[in-house]
């Protein structure tokens, strides 16, 4: 049977969605190495308009943020104009769009930074399998802590890709604070082990997210403005033992901001610490009250539950997307979902293949 909540339209306070379903971010990395937006990328995601809402690929607000081959960016003129033309054509096909805000900290390599290492809260090294990069499959290295003096410069840097972002069209912004990244590296006390004004306690590993947050709304109403989260995942070698009262403070934090919504990657299917019970949307209800979205490994299924139930306002779906372009018009009809693309397309460079050519479900 068809959901009916999640089909529902949603007023994203002065942006009315036609649907909850959320296109969330997926990493393609089909920019090219200029990382510069293209016309393929326009296709991509103009093919998924139906979307309530579509949240870009994580972009890289700096050549400092960068560490992922061909993703995009948002530091240039030149990426701006290449966004314009991927907002005009989601536009064109009436959808919504927001640009994901980007940093990688630590999951990178001096290999995208002419060798110098990759910056985080402390220096403290993934432990993990390696990392892809310009000259070939590495080992992670160990970052080096960011100065106290430069945090200040990394803020600011988020809110001139804010600004960027609004010149290229987009609809608004998300801030990626979630899966391991340098936010999340500022958050969490597994990566941050500061003793200045940046770490040291809750509310000082909070300060980074806080003073980026306030970097974007200078520049976007608050409406307009998305934080992603991550406080079951393990993924980029995250997890730490004081997850739950960490990102119970993050959520009251962003409460009071009007944000656009707190997207709670409260699924687990990227994997799970397991340092204590899964944190549950219905946490974060107590304590933000804005917004709400969900996302990892929803299902229509267990997404119309939780809309019902009001857990979440919004739910997002990632892989699905992928190979259906049409996802929103295969929840309305009922009908089956195609196969998931291999994963040896998701982040190969080649243009069409396993990217725009997945076809809308024919009928018999």
């Amino acid at each position: 049977m068809p959901p009916v909540a999640l089909l529902q339209p949603f007023p994203l306070h002065d942006l009315t969605l036609p649907n909850r379903v959320v296109m969330a971010p997926l990493t393609r990395g089909r920019a090219g190495p200029t990382r510069i937006p293209n016309q393929v990328m326009a296709e991509y995601y103009a093919q998924r308009a139906e979307a309530g809402l579509i949240i870009s690929e994580a972009t890289t607000i700096s050549e400092q943020a960068n560490g992922w081959l061909e993703s995009p960016g948002i530091y240039t003129d030149a990426m701006v104009e290449g966004w314009k033309g991927v907002t005009a054509a989601v536009h064109r096909a009436c959808g919504r769009i927001f640009l994901q805000l980007w940093h990688m900290g630590r999951a990178s390599h001096s290999d995208f930074h002419d060798g110098r290492l990759p910056v985080s809260a402390s220096a403290v090294k993934i432990e993990g399998d390696g990392i892809h990069t310009p000259l070939g499959k590495k080992s992670y290295e160990v970052p080096r802590a960011l100065e106290t003096w430069e945090v200040p410069g990394v803020v600011a840097d988020y809110g001139r890709a804010s600004a960027r972002a609004r010149e290229a069209g987009f609809d608004g912004v998300e801030i990626h604070a979630a899966n391991g990244y340098l936010i999340d590296q500022f958050l969490q006390s597994k990566t941050n082990h500061r003793t200045d004004d940046y770490g040291g306690s809750i509310e000082k590993r909070s300060r980074f997210l806080k003073d980026v947050v306030e970097a974007v709304v200078a520049e976007w109403p608050a409406g307009r403005v998305g934080v992603r989260i991550a406080p079951n995942g393990v993924f980029n070698d995250m997890g730490s033992p004081n997850y739950r009262e960490q990102f119970l403070h993050v959520a009251g934090l962003l409460d009071r901001y009007p944000l656009a919504y707190l997207h709670v990657m409260d699924g687990l299917a990227f994997g799970f610490h397991k340092l204590g019970e899964p944190m549950t949307l219905a946490e974060f209800r107590q304590v933000f009250r804005g917004p709400l979205m969900g996302n990892c490994g929803y299902d229509v299924a267990t997404a119309e539950r939780a809309v019902l139930a009001g857990e979440a306002d919004l739910i997002a779906f990632g892989r699905p997307f992928i190979s259906n372009p049409d996802l929103v018009e295969r929840f309305r009809k009922g009908w089956p979902l195609a196969e998931p693309a291999e994963m040896s397309s998701w982040y190969s460079p080649t243009g069409p293949r396993g990217y725009t050519d997945f076809p809308a479900y024919a009928p018999v």
